[in-house]
């Protein structure tokens, strides 16, 4: 083949190459459920390559932030653990609206923000776990105030656990509930401290027969044949729900763009159920073993003001358990 031909045939190429997009996503899922994420998109999208990077919500805003003060560019899309973080983010101006189209007619106006900043993927919800060589089963939150559990309830502490501060947040603010629920645990002995992790050690190794759990915990440990059980509390649950959003600025909005629809999707919310978590979205079931996603009951929570609540929450809650 001539030269001539191939300098024809060599620019034919680059538009092709050229359209090829770079996503560069910042995610807390964990490592397994990141990726599978990842692949699936880029089997949706193939000419979208993904740029990932995994790690803590606290750990991954504080990157973000030293990355944008240096100038060293920023993630397109975030994929994180809590409406509460990115509600800040919003209010800082930071995140971008975005009306995705797959967000009619399937979420509860809880799940996202009304001015499309941020949209839920999945319920990670709080409830509670028992060893089933307990002797009582509770039916409530406010059972675990009741004297006959002094001393046996772990739960983790809002000072170490996202889910656990939303969980105050959400506790604190319901009429029925609120600091009296949380100075009644404190005197009778509940331990608040680490995170879910270590709750369910406790439950499951009988240490404390009783625990605050997120859910997965405790339903896959079930089926895998573990001596818990799960109760969804009778007043309702609290949950995080790994919301997406995209930055403002995002240098690949298309492909931004695309992203978040595809994990609002059917596909894209079964491979959720499929990982083992209840789909944001109504019509995908949630795994074996959970409950149907339009059966919870979930406790009002507004993201905008556990955000302002934070510090306050945190010192009081210092204060009730005598903790730091």
């Amino acid at each position: 083949m001539s030269r001539l031909a191939l300098a024809l045939i060599v620019p034919l190429a680059l538009p092709f190459a050229a359209s090829a997009e770079t996503l560069k996503l910042y995610t807390s899922q964990p490592n397994e459920d990141a990726q599978k994420t990842v692949d699936a998109f880029q089997a949706a999208y193939p000419d979208i390559t993904v740029d990932w990077v995994r790690d803590g919500t606290t750990q991954l805003m504080t990157r973000m932030a030293a990355e944008m003060e240096a100038g060293a560019g920023q993630p397109d899309v975030l994929l994180i653990a809590d409406t509460v973080t990115l509600e800040g983010l919003a209010k800082e101006g930071k995140l971008a609206a975005y009306a995705s189209p797959e967000a009619e007619g399937f979420f509860d106006p809880s799940l996202f923000s009304p001015k499309g900043y941020y949209y839920s993927t999945k319920l990670i919800t709080t409830g509670i776990v028992y060893n089933t060589g307990a002797k009582d089963v509770p039916a409530s939150w406010a059972d675990l105030e009741r004297p006959e559990y002094k001393g046996l309830v772990a739960s983790p502490s809002p000072l170490y656990s996202g889910a656990a501060m939303i969980h105050l947040a959400t506790l604190t603010n319901d009429p029925a509930l609120g600091w009296k629920h949380y100075e009644a645990l404190a005197a009778n002995e509940t331990r608040a401290e680490g995170g879910n992790g270590g709750v369910f050690k406790a439950v499951a190794s009988g240490e404390k027969p009783y625990g605050v759990l997120v859910d997965y915990m405790a339903l896959r440990a079930k089926a895998e044949g573990s001596p818990v059980d799960f109760v969804f509390p009778s007043e309702g649950v609290t949950y995080v729900t790994e919301p997406v959003a995209i930055m403002e600025g995002a240098a690949n909005r298309d492909a931004a763009e695309a992203f978040v629809d595809f994990v609002l999707s059917e596909e894209g919310q079964q491979l959720v159920s499929d990982m083992g978590y209840i789909p944001a979205r109504n019509d995908v079931p949630s795994p074996e073993g959970f409950p149907a996603r339009d059966s919870l009951k979930l406790m009002p929570f507004d993201p905008a003001k556990a955000l302002a609540d934070t510090e306050s929450n945190k010192a009081r809650f210092s204060e009730v358990f005598g903790v730091q």
